[in-house]
């Protein structure tokens, strides 16, 4: 997929929060670097406390920090890590975002709603990033959010290297919606299979409804492709009408495993077969042991994006 480049150069030093430790320590293995030393402690209060035990002067910093449940207090150590390094004088701080907590508020959708996912983006300004690494925003537009460089990888290279290995012949690639379409066509082109989109109709927030199904799953093996998986209700009705449509079986991919309430369970009693995620979110307790759900590193895909922008090359290539 990618191709260790790495150097071990002091200029070049990693830390991470405490939302996905275990993603932070991969990378920093691909990477051949330690982990920076920093404390990361609560107050009996709740208050965060950050300690950074080294020299960061005149270094260049990236900070591994997905703003994932529980996402207010890992966006609190992400925005207070980073003011810690920027007071520190780091020449250079990259804010690694391997998930984007509040990128589904993108817009306005009711009056008098604030636009969530551009304030975020401000206080990651504001706090210190001189550039941000994150991966599959929810919309592509929320780089426009920020007034600094923002490399949007994406897990598709990851994903893809798995179903190609994984499933031959006779798919079909499903987009849950209309939105996912062309993210869906790039799938199916690379796969060569076929496309279908979900109708879908929200009438509130984590509600779905399916309508129907643009295009022929019949008698293939169905891939649902989606940038997330919150509550899953989308995806186990998805799976059911693509299932009455006369699908030999239907699996999901996603890049970042929410999984909140209780979407396990309702994954498990599902018609999914199988459920591909990322390691952007840590999985929780049921999810770790549920047999349905695969998990697929990124973290040789986000340690070359982020030598990469430390040397200066390009990080675009990695998906052309």
């Amino acid at each position: 997929m990618v191709e260790k480049t790495v150097e071990n150069d002091n200029g070049l030093v990693i830390f991470s929060g405490n939302s996905n430790p275990v993603l932070a320590k991969k990378i920093c293995d691909y990477l051949n670097l330690p982990m920076g030393n920093a404390k990361v402690k609560t107050f009996s209060d709740g208050e965060i406390q950050i300690e950074i035990d080294e020299n960061v002067r005149s270094k260049d910093v990236f900070l591994i920090q997905s703003t994932c449940e529980p996402v207010n207090n890992n966006l609190v150590e992400l925005l207070l890590m980073l003011d810690a390094f920027k007071r520190s004088s780091a020449s250079r701080i990259t804010a690694v975002i391997p998930y984007y907590g509040y990128a589904r508020q993108d817009k306005k959708v009711a009056p008098r709603v604030p636009i969530s996912a551009k304030l975020v983006a401000d206080m990651v300004e504001v706090a210190g990033a001189n550039r941000v690494i994150t991966m599959d925003l929810h919309a592509g537009q929320i780089q426009g959010f920020f007034n600094t460089p923002v490399d949007n990888l994406f897990a598709m290279p990851v994903i893809l290297e798995y179903l190609h290995d994984k499933y031959s012949g006779n798919l079909v690639i499903v987009s849950p919606d209309a939105g996912g379409a062309e993210r869906a066509r790039a799938f199916a082109k690379r796969l060569q299979a076929d496309l279908a989109v979900i109708d879908k109709r929200r009438p509130a927030p984590n509600e779905a409804k399916v309508m129907g199904i643009i295009g022929d799953v019949t008698g293939k093996i169905a891939i649902i492709l989606d940038d997330m998986v919150d509550t899953a209700g989308t995806l186990i009705k998805a799976a059911a009408a693509i299932m009455k449509n006369g699908a030999k079986e239907v699996h999901a991919c996603c890049a970042h495993a929410v999984l909140s309430g209780s979407s396990v369970e309702g994954i498990t009693d599902s018609k999914l077969k199988s459920l591909m995620v990322t390691d952007t979110i840590p999985l929780n307790g049921k999810a770790k042991v549920c047999d349905k759900i695969k998990v697929l590193t990124i973290s040789e895909l986000i340690g070359e994006a982020i030598i990469r922008s430390y040397k200066g090359d390009s990080v675009t290539s990695l998906f052309v």
